[in-house]
């Protein structure tokens, strides 16, 4: 059983969604930095705020002797808005990644030659013909 699962694990396309999965959360990390440090800034501008602090809050806490305050009830949607467009460029440039490993592949398959000599039809009719005969 063991020696299956090294067969298994050591398999090339588990190997290859292993680096894709370890090469997509470094990728991750670029776009998180990109959207906190670009994106949201500039969308703060509009709301003079820091985008990822934007929030509903639907019932007020008390601030306790830290200055922390406590049994506050919010919505995040500034955060939340912020991960939505996280997701949308890594999965706009996943898109784009697959689509440009889709065009390579059509690239490398040569396109088929056409058969030579008679077509099919062709050689049914002259078979129709000798049979008339």
């Amino acid at each position: 059983m063991l020696k299956e699962f090294k067969e298994f694990a050591m398999k090339g396309n588990l190997v290859d969604i292993a680096v894709g999965f370890v090469m997509g959360a470094a990728f991750k990390e670029v776009v998180t930095s990109f959207t906190g440090g670009i994106v949201s800034p500039l969308i703060g501008l509009i709301f003079n705020a820091d985008f990822k602090d934007l929030k509903w809050v639907i019932s007020e806490g008390v601030a306790n002797a830290d200055g922390v305050i406590e049994g506050e009830v919010s919505v995040l949607w500034g955060a939340f808005l912020t991960n939505v467009i996280d997701f949308i460029i890594v999965a706009f440039v996943m898109f784009l990644i697959v689509k440009g490993v889709n065009k390579m592949k059509k690239k490398e398959e040569p396109a088929p030659e056409p058969p030579k000599g008679p077509s099919q039809e062709d050689l049914l009719a002259e078979i129709r013909d000798l049979l008339k005969k």
